[in-house]
C-alpha cells in the first residue's frame, strides 16, 4: 500500500494525519492526490452539503436601515472607527436592523487599538454586549499573540470564531494551519477557517494552483475546525467552484440582492446554486450562525 492509500484509509476511518504528513502533503507538487484526500475528509464531515452565506456590507458611519436587503444572512459592518464609543454605537445600530441576524464587524487590530494599556476584556465586553456577534477579521499571520486573543474572545462570550489570513505567503502557511487546529484543541469555539489571503498582492499575485493547494492543506491541517470557508466576493465564482472539490464547505460574501437586470439565471442566488451544483454538491443558504434553517 502507498503513502497515498494509507493516507486516505486513515481519513476514511476517522483519524487525522499527523503534522509531518501535512508538512510533507505541503512539498508535494502533486495537487490532484492532495485534492482527493481533502474531498474525502470534507465529504466524510459534511457529505455532498455546501452552505453558503449572503452578507450585506455597510459602513459604520453610514445608514444600515436602507443598505440591508431582506435576503441578508448577517450585516458586515465595514471601516475602522477611532474610538470604541463609535464602534458601539454602530453596532448597535446595526443591531436593531439585523434582528435575529449575526452582527460581523472590525478587525483585531481594532480591539487592540481601542484596548491600549490592557483593556481588551473590557473592549470585548462592550462589543458582545452592544450586539456584535463576531470579529469579521482574525487573521492568523498578524496577530501576535493569537492565543492570547482567541482566549479572550471565548472569556468575552464570542463563539463560533472565524479565522483568516491577511497576507502570509503559501510557503509559510502550513505551520499556521496547523497552529489554528491547536487553539481549536486548547479553546474550542473556532467555526471556520479561510486559508486564502484576504490582501491580494498586485506585484505578486496568488496563483489558482496555490490557492486550492492551501484550501485543501486547510481541510487536512485542521479537521477539528467545522467549515474552511471561501469568500466569493474576494475569489469568485471560478475559485470558489473548484475550492469546493479540494475541501471547501462553505462559501463567505455572497450579494444579498435579489435583482436581477441580467436576467434570472444572473441573479446573485442563482448563481451560487448554479454553481455549487456544478461542482457536485448540494447548496445550503445558512445564516451567520452556520444555522440553516433560515
Amino acid at each position: 500500500m502507498n503513502v497515498f492509500d494509507t493516507h486516505i484509509e486513515s481519513i476514511a476511518s476517522g483519524a487525522a494525519l499527523s503534522a509531518d504528513d501535512i508538512r510533507e502533503l505541503a512539498a508535494t507538487p502533486d495537487i490532484l492526490p492532495l485534492g482527493m484526500l481533502a474531498d474525502t475528509l470534507r465529504r466524510r464531515l459534511h457529505g455532498a452539503r455546501t452552505t453558503f452565506l449572503r452578507v450585506a456590507a455597510c459602513r459604520f458611519d453610514q445608514s444600515f436601515s436602507d443598505r440591508v436587503p431582506p435576503a441578508a444572512g448577517e450585516i458586515r459592518i465595514l471601516g475602522a472607527p477611532d474610538t470604541l464609543d463609535i464602534a458601539v454605537t454602530a453596532v448597535t445600530t446595526a443591531k436593531e436592523v439585523a434582528g435575529s441576524r449575526t452582527v460581523a464587524a472590525f478587525s483585531w487590530a481594532d480591539v487592540d487599538r481601542w484596548a491600549a494599556g490592557g483593556r481588551h476584556a473590557e473592549v470585548l465586553e462592550a462589543l458582545h454586549g452592544a450586539g456584535l456577534d463576531a470579529i469579521a477579521e482574525l487573521p492568523i499571520d498578524t496577530i501576535a499573540d493569537l492565543p492570547d486573543a482567541v482566549g479572550r474572545m471565548r472569556s468575552a462570550g464570542f463563539d463560533g470564531l472565524r479565522l483568516s489570513v491577511a497576507r502570509v505567503p503559501a510557503a509559510d502557511r502550513t505551520r499556521l494551519l496547523l497552529a489554528a487546529a491547536d487553539l481549536q484543541k486548547e479553546f474550542g469555539g473556532i467555526q471556520s477557517l479561510d486559508p486564502l489571503p484576504a490582501a491580494l498582492n498586485a506585484f505578486r499575485p496568488t496563483t489558482g494552483y496555490e490557492d486550492v493547494k492551501m484550501v485543501a492543506i486547510g481541510r487536512l491541517a485542521a479537521p477539528n475546525i467545522p467549515s474552511i470557508q471561501v469568500d466569493w466576493l474576494r475569489y469568485g465564482p471560478k475559485l470558489a467552484q473548484v475550492a469546493l472539490t479540494f475541501g471547501a464547505d462553505d462559501i463567505y460574501g455572497v450579494s444579498p440582492s435579489d435583482e436581477a437586470p441580467e436576467g434570472r439565471r444572473r441573479a446573485p442566488l442563482e448563481e451560487i446554486r448554479r454553481n455549487i451544483d456544478a461542482a457536485g454538491f448540494e447548496p445550503v443558504e445558512r445564516d451567520g450562525r452556520f444555522s440553516t434553517s433560515r
